[in-house]
Order: structure tokens, then C-alpha cells, then sequence
């Protein structure tokens, strides 16, 4: 008995220390978070397919450990027992691959470059990995290396064993490389071409190493030889070593920068965002970085495992499109153009794919961080002037990939959203032409278009894949044109043309399966249509996965499926039919697949994007309370901050973007609209801070595991019946009180007038 009591007691301590020691989400939100998150993948199953981005929000630069071999898009897999490098890169996603990089790696006993040969054993036993710093044990060294990194430079530390045989290897890796050794200066400089696409013929990352040590030994190499006499070599792929004696515990620092525009600029960067700072400074101001733009939302009463999810997903979406611009001598933004190979002045961003983002992660900028998503507004504005079209997915320019032309929601949705002090206009002549001209690969422009404009869909016979997902993307771009169309005060023929336009999904409807479906040239249907068949006429998914993408006329989609009690009725059908699928059109079962089978959630494949909004559509169907029920199971079930915490792809922030906006208890279901659908929200209390000063609180105190259901809101104190909030009022500040019951409240939100917007409801 008395040993029980002390061992109560002695738990009860420890519960308590352990307590007062985590850091607080309000003033440290960095330290919740898990980098790791979303690491454990492969190609055939993605659970996350993240890598741990050693960085600061949108910084040009990122740095990861390296566990794959030179060009792998896998570069980092947690389950990987070595480490071949430590990486510059600015890949968006293992799928795209990289762009930009370089690699740096201490060894020792002997001088090894090789990839395989200068690997060492490494365990996540003796790794941390946070947004700001990095550091883990290379066994086979017997060397600790640490990284903390500024947006286009970064410190490097390794300690070293006593040992006269300590060498430092610098990559510049395949595909075209220059080296240069200056021993005097302790400085290496050289430059990286290796890329997987979206770049110029004269595309270059030019790249400055400054070691604080002198080194007794300096030599060049060349794909699997050491140049001799020689200390500047340039080829397909070459690289640098340097060596010295170390005493044990020794510590070598590196000072790293690197620039797309020449060695002056990178050496630029370097001064300006690192200059005589220590490691340890410039690790405070990267931990400062990030926690100055989490602290922008301070989530609180929830468990520590809700905590850490939550900000770590916020990290992944303050990490793309990365600043692809620079600062020149006289402190001006300037920036090597990935689309005419020229340097320019403006801005530029890279890294992601609007078929993607458009859905969640711009709306979240728009919402709360505005002023960076101006920068990115006027960088597409660059992209247009100097290539000719809107990217729909850049890496780091034009990269032929995924459908749709939806670069209009995120043009649109940022300008409606209230974003101003950028060319709109320019942007907008952007849209028009995007819409009206195939472009120079078929993800850019519009594939099909002339199909689209004369039909009003693109057909499934004429040789044009995922016909059916490009038209209704192409439907819902319409109408984000026409409402920036109407902002603008454009001609009214031209408001009219777009309107029209937006209504071209009716022209996939299929009555009898009440689902969308590819159609012929001569006006019949694709047949035999099997609903469950992944591609062919719809991109990575089916019909029941696509036939929700009206995201602006959810009124006029369920009126074609027979009312809202029927349309309730589909909803319910993707959760309660089986995980089945077709896969005949791929010949193979593709991750995004095996992610939907796996889940137990019948047909709902949320690791991919098309059906994501899905489950916040029954506020359209009097049934709210079960977007509550199934945002709750989501947010719980296929979210963790662990290395497999993802169901399926990240991609740039999106699948990330849908977590913290779904736990804040809303979402964007329409981009190019000012409402955001009601669920209900995870925390006890929510506090945004907005950009303008103001706050926005959610509060739910009898929130909890049980309680998920809205009983009943108020809106700065008034009762607040709707399945929606305006984006100008929460702007305003203020706050959102929501009474949480155990059982759903089956009175509230049910009459139309409650319902989201909807363009055939609410157009007049």
C-alpha cells in the first residue's frame, strides 16, 4: 500500500513537471510542432509525403537531411537507416521533384565523396528536427551535425572527434556543376543546373560555402575521381573536399548562401541575413520567424496530441510557393525569371500547384496572412508579363502537370477577399486569356478550350484525358472570373459570357446515375460508365468523388440530383458504399487509391484533393450536424503529428490547410465567395489574430471528445442561426461563441436561407 502511495505520488510529480515544462502554444508554437510529420511514405503509399523542411515561412531556401540517393524525389524516408547529405532544396513535393540543390557532408577516418561511400548510419533516436534547427548523430563519423537556416542562407555546426582526418564534402550534384576551392578565403563557391523541369537553358543556383576553420587539404572531384592540380572543376557532376585535424568536440562552422542570380547576389544574401551572426543568433531570429507568424492563431483546450497536429500542419502552410526573389545592393526586389531566364525586377514565388491550393491554402493567406499572398499576387503578375500565361503549377516555372485553370480562384479569391496595391488589371486580362487559349503544354491555358467555349464541356471522344474534371474545373474558374468580372465593373457582355459559362457542369450531369459523367462530341454519354472507375474522364478519382466539384452552385447541383433530401441522400452514400474501385485506366492501383481503400471511410478519399470540401456540403442539405459528425471523425482519425500522420498526399499545404481550418470550425468551400461554411470547431477556444489588428475568438468551453455537435451560436453576442460566416465581418473582429452538445441539434440551420451561398440562389 505504501508503495502504491508512492508511486502515485511519484507519477503525480512527474506529471506535473512534465506540465510546467511544456511550452506554452501562445508565446512558443514552434516548439509543438513535429517536422517529421507526414516523413514515413513511399511511392505506393503516401502519409504525407513531407520531408523535414529545415527553414523559415515561404523562405527561398529550405535544408533536409538526405537519406536517398541524388535525383530520388524520396530524398528523405524515415524509415531509411543513412544519410548520404545534408540538402539544399526547394522541392514542393517528391512527385515534382527537385530544383536547386546541393549537398554538404562531414566524414572522417578517411576522405570519401562518393554518395554511398561518405553515407553514415543515423538513428531518429539521436535527431531533433524542429521548423528552425536540426541536428543528428552520423554514427560512422562519429560527427553531430546542426543546421539553422535564414530565408537564402543557413549556419551549419559539426562537431568533430580527434582525429587528423576530418573532411567536409561539398555536392554540387549531376546534370551540369561547377566547383571552385579558394583556400585563402576558407571559401567555396560554385553552382548547381541539376533540375526536374520548369526552368531556362541558362537556369543556375549559384551557391557560396565560407568555413571558419583553414584546412590542410583541398581538392576537386569529378563523378567518382579526385581531380588532380586542380582546384576549380567543371563538368556533369563535381564537387569539393576539404580536410584537417580536429580535436574532440570541436566544432566547424559553415556559413551557406545561394542565389538563382550569380555568386555577387549570393554572397549578398549571406552578408545581409547572416553577416557576424553566431549560430545561436541565427537560430533565436529562425525560431523567432516562426513564431511570429504562428502566433497568429493560438488554439487552446485541447489534448497535447491536438496541439502538436495543429501546428504542425500550420507549418506546412506557411512553407509554399517560396520566395523565388531576391534583394540587390540597393535593396530592391529583383528576381531570375524561371519562365524567359532573364533578371528582372518584382517579385516571384515558386513551388506549387493551384489544383491544389486554390481550395484552402490561398483562402487561409487571404484570410490571415494577406500581405505575403499581395507579394504572391503581384509575382504572378511577373509570371504572366514573362511567360505568357498564369503557371497552374510552378517548380520553379511552367511544369505540364494536373488539370483545370485555377489560377483564376486564387486570383480572384484574393482580390474579392479585400487584397489590394497590386496591377488587378494586368491579372485579370491573365484570367481572360487563360481561358480563352490552350497554352504552350496542356496544364497551362485551357486544354480543350475550344471544345469548352462551343459545346460548354470537353468531350470525352476527341482525345483530351480527365475530360470531365477539366470542364467542371473549368465551370467553377468561370464563375471566379465572372464575380472579379462583376468587381471590376467590366462590361456587362463580358459579366454575362462567364456567368453563363460557370453553369457548364449541368452539361455532365447524368439524371439517371445522378452523378457527373464524360460526354461525347455528338451530345451522348460515355458508356459503359462505371462510377467507380479512378481517371479516365476525372483526375486521381471517380465520379462520386467528383461529381461535388460545383463548389459555386451547391443550390443548383443538388436540385439536379432531385432536392436536398436526395442530395442528403448522396452525400450519405459516399460514407456507406464499400471502398471499391476500377483502377483499369492507370493498370495499376496508384497510392491515392490504396489511401481511399484503406481508411474506412467508404468512397470518401480525403488523402486526395477533389473531394475534400464534400463533408461541409450537407449545410447546403438542412443537415449540418453531420458535416459536424464527419469534419470531427477526420480531424481525429486521418490527422496525427507523427511520421506516418498523413492519408495521403500533403501537397503544398493544401491537405494541411483543410486541418487548421476545419479545427477553427469553418471552411472555404467556394473560393471567389465571402463565407466560410460552418462545421464546429476541435479547440475549447480559437483566437485569431488578424493582420489588421483585430481578433477574432471562437469559443466552444463544453467542447470536448462527446461533445461535437453545435447546439446553438452567437455572434458577438447575438443568435446566430446560419451554416456560414461573411469573411468582411470576421475582419472586423469580434467573436463566435458556439454552445457543444453530445447530440446533434437537428433544428438549427435547416431553413434555405441558412444555406451558403449558391450561385443559381443567390445570383439575381
Amino acid at each position: 500500500m505504501r508503495k502504491a502511495a508512492l508511486l502515485i505520488t511519484s507519477v503525480l510529480f512527474c506529471s506535473t513537471s512534465f506540465a510546467q515544462t511544456l511550452p506554452s502554444p501562445s508565446t512558443d508554437p514552434v516548439e509543438w510542432i513535429n517536422p517529421l510529420m507526414g516523413t514515413d511514405s513511399k511511392v505506393s503509399l503516401s502519409n504525407g509525403n513531407t520531408y523535414p523542411a529545415i527553414a523559415v515561412p515561404w523562405g527561398m531556401n529550405f535544408w533536409m537531411p538526405q537519406t536517398n540517393v541524388m535525383g530520388d524525389g524520396w530524398a528523405y524516408q524515415y524509415t531509411a537507416d543513412k544519410i548520404r547529405g545534408f540538402k539544399q532544396t526547394h522541392q514542393p513535393s517528391p512527385w515534382m521533384n527537385d530544383y536547386g540543390q546541393f549537398a554538404i557532408m562531414p566524414v572522417t577516418k578517411r576522405l570519401k565523396f562518393d554518395q554511398n561511400a561518405r553515407a553514415s548510419w543515423f538513428s531518429h533516436k539521436a535527431e531533433v528536427s524542429k521548423p528552425y534547427y536540426y541536428s543528428v548523430y552520423l554514427a560512422d563519423a562519429d560527427v553531430t551535425t546542426e543546421i539553422t537556416p535564414t530565408t537564402r542562407a543557413a549556419q551549419f555546426r559539426f562537431t568533430f572527434p580527434q582525429t587528423d582526418s576530418s573532411f567536409i564534402v561539398i555536392d554540387a550534384f549531376d546534370k551540369g556543376s561547377s566547383i571552385k576551392i579558394l583556400p585563402k578565403e576558407r571559401k567555396i563557391i560554385g553552382y548547381t543546373t541539376r533540375n526536374s523541369g520548369g526552368v531556362p537553358t541558362n537556369f543556375r543556383n549559384y551557391f557560396v560555402i565560407y568555413i571558419d576553420k583553414p584546412f590542410s587539404i583541398a581538392s576537386t572531384w569529378h563523378n567518382k575521381q579526385l581531380a588532380k592540380d586542380t582546384l576549380e572543376y567543371t563538368a556533369d557532376h563535381v564537387g569539393a573536399v576539404i580536410g584537417f585535424k580536429t580535436q574532440k568536440g570541436e566544432k566547424v562552422n559553415l556559413r551557406v548562401a545561394s542565389s538563382f542570380i550569380s555568386y555577387e547576389q549570393a554572397a549578398l544574401n549571406l552578408n545581409r541575413e547572416i553577416g557576424a551572426d553566431s549560430f545561436e543568433q541565427t537560430k533565436q531570429k529562425a525560431k523567432a520567424s516562426w513564431n511570429k507568424e504562428l502566433s497568429r492563431i493560438t488554439v487552446e483546450g485541447g489534448t497535447v496530441d491536438q496541439l502538436r497536429t495543429f501546428y504542425s500542419c500550420m507549418y506546412r502552410t506557411l512553407q509554399f510557393p517560396q520566395k523565388h526573389y531576391e534583394l540587390d545592393a540597393d535593396n530592391k526586389t529583383v528576381h531570375y525569371s524561371p519562365y524567359n531566364g532573364k533578371v528582372l525586377p518584382g517579385y516571384m514565388f515558386a513551388g506549387t500547384g493551384f489544383w491544389d491550393t486554390f481550395r484552402a491554402l490561398y483562402p487561409f493567406l487571404n484570410l490571415m496572412y494577406p500581405s505575403i499572398n499581395k507579394e504572391m499576387q503581384e509575382g504572378l503578375v511577373n509570371a504572366y508579363k514573362e511567360g505568357g500565361f498564369l503557371p497552374e503549377w510552378s517548380s520553379p516555372g511552367f511544369r505540364n502537370v494536373m488539370v483545370g485553370n485555377n489560377s483564376a480562384s486564387v486570383v480572384a479569391d484574393a482580390y474579392l477577399k479585400g487584397l489590394r496595391g497590386y496591377d488587378i488589371n494586368t491579372l485579370y486580362e491573365a484570367l481572360q486569356h487563360g481561358a480563352n487559349n490552350e497554352g504552350p503544354m496542356s496544364a497551362v491555358g485551357r486544354a480543350g478550350v475550344e471544345y469548352y467555349n462551343k459545346l460548354g464541356y470537353v468531350p470525352y471522344d476527341v482525345k483530351i484525358n480527365e475530360n470531365a474534371a477539366r470542364t467542371l474545373e473549368y465551370a467553377y474558374d468561370d464563375f471566379t472570373i465572372y464575380k472579379l468580372a462583376k468587381a471590376l465593373n467590366r462590361p456587362k457582355a463580358e459579366q454575362d459570357l462567364y456567368s453563363k459559362r460557370s453553369q457548364n457542369y449541368r452539361n455532365l450531369f447524368d439524371s439517371e446515375t445522378k452523378l457527373m459523367r464524360g460526354k461525347n462530341q455528338d451530345g451522348t454519354f460515355q458508356s459503359p460508365f462505371n462510377p467507380f472507375k479512378w481517371g479516365d474522364a476525372f483526375t486521381e478519382g471517380n465520379s462520386w468523388h467528383y461529381s461535388w466539384s460545383v463548389f459555386h452552385d451547391i443550390n443548383g447541383l443538388a436540385t439536379l440530383m432531385g432536392g436536398r433530401a436526395q442530395f442528403a441522400k448522396m452525400l450519405d452514400s459516399v460514407f456507406a458504399m464499400p471502398p471499391v474501385f476500377d483502377e483499369s485506366y492507370y493498370g495499376s492501383v496508384i497510392h491515392e487509391i490504396r489511401e481511399m481503400q484503406i481508411m474506412n471511410m467508404g468512397q470518401y478519399a480525403h488523402g486526395n484533393q477533389p473531394i475534400q470540401h464534400m463533408i461541409y456540403l450537407y449545410n447546403y442539405a438542412a443537415q449540418p450536424w453531420k458535416t459536424q459528425y464527419w469534419t470531427r471523425r477526420v480531424l481525429n482519425d486521418f490527422y496525427k503529428a507523427t511520421p506516418d500522420g498523413y492519408c495521403g498526399d500533403e501537397d503544398n499545404g493544401q491537405t494541411s490547410a483543410w486541418y487548421v481550418f476545419s479545427a477553427m470550425g469553418f471552411y472555404p468551400v467556394c473560393p471567389g465567395t465571402d463565407q466560410y461554411v460552418l462545421g464546429a470547431p476541435l479547440f475549447k477556444k480559437i483566437t485569431l489574430k488578424l493582420e489588421n489588428g483585430k481578433s477574432f475568438v471562437i469559443e466552444a468551453p463544453k467542447n470536448s471528445d462527446k461533445n461535437i455537435y453545435v447546439k446553438a451560436a452567437l455572434l458577438n453576442g447575438k443568435p446566430y442561426a446560419k451554416n456560414w460566416l461573411n469573411h468582411f465581418e470576421m475582419l472586423k473582429g469580434g467573436s463566435f461563441t458556439i454552445d457543444m452538445s453530445e447530440t446533434p441539434n437537428l433544428t438549427k440551420g435547416i431553413r434555405p436561407e441558412d444555406e451558403p451561398y449558391s450561385f443559381s440562389k443567390d445570383e439575381k
